[in-house]
């Protein structure tokens, strides 16, 4: 961490990244897009090792959108087979940073040995309690919104809250992410300026990050860097500085 100075009173409990630029990582050193992915598991380990060094209790990692479905079948077969092996071989690292593993999304669209082997390395890190890793797979916000909206309807319906008692927090609680708090900075790497349908709801207050740094090239300095920044910010949930301040 040289030059970059980290107050400890100020570390985001929640970090979600949107991991993008594998494909044109790869595409710079002329080979196949997995050849991107299979690197950017390397950025992975790097990102979740600094979340853990400095207290983040929650990392958030956009894996795999529903959107991502429409690629070559080739390249979602590698990914797929990448996934599988990855998550079956990181469950001892996972154990011993005491890493506790759980995803968003529909998983049931991922193939079935995805599926096994993510309830398997959910179930062997359930009991960990240091940094909480959520990968949000075959995930997509807006039909996250739309899931909860319709449970709400067949709860209105069933007589189990009243839709005069809905506001934020119970519309937070039909969501995946209910068990977690909201991201208080998301990163996103690669250049690109936009949050892909990615935790519409749910960043709604949450600092963004934009690095033009592909995401294979992304190490622990740069999550650093991204904390630092998030930390030079004055975060006022719509009140003035000196509200925040504590001077008005």
């Amino acid at each position: 961490m040289e030059g970059i100075k980290l107050n400890k009173d100020c570390i985001p409990k929640h970090v979600a990244i949107i991991m993008d630029g594998n494909g044109r990582w790869a595409k710079e050193k002329g080979e196949m897009r997995i050849f991107g992915h299979t690197n950017g598991v390397e950025s992975v380990r790097e990102a979740l090792t600094a979340a853990g060094e400095i207290g983040v209790e929650f990392l958030t990692l956009y894996a795999f959108s529903t959107e991502n479905w429409s690629r070559p079948k080739e390249e979602i077969d590698a990914l797929m087979d990448l996934l599988v092996h990855s998550i079956s071989s990181e469950i001892k690292e996972l154990n011993d940073k005491g890493v506790k593993l759980q995803t968003i999304g529909n998983i049931k669209n991922l193939p079935k040995s995805c599926q096994k082997a993510l309830l398997n390395a959910i179930d062997e890190t359930k009991h960990n309690n240091k940094v909480t890793l959520i990968l949000a797979l075959s995930y997509s916000s807006r039909s996250e919104i739309v899931s909860a909206f319709k449970e709400m309807i067949k709860d209105i319906d069933s007589k189990k809250i009243n839709s005069d008692e809905i506001n934020e927090d119970i519309i937070s609680s039909y969501l995946s992410t209910a068990n977690y708090p909201d991201p208080e900075l998301l990163i996103r790497t690669s250049g690109e300026n936009r949050v892909s349908n990615f935790l519409m709801w749910q960043l709604a207050y949450t600092e963004l990050y934009f690095t033009s740094t592909l995401w294979p090239d992304f190490k622990k300095e740069h999550f650093y860097k991204a904390i630092e920044d998030y930390q030079s910010r004055e975060r006022r949930f719509g009140k003035i500085s000196e509200q925040i301040l504590g001077n008005d």
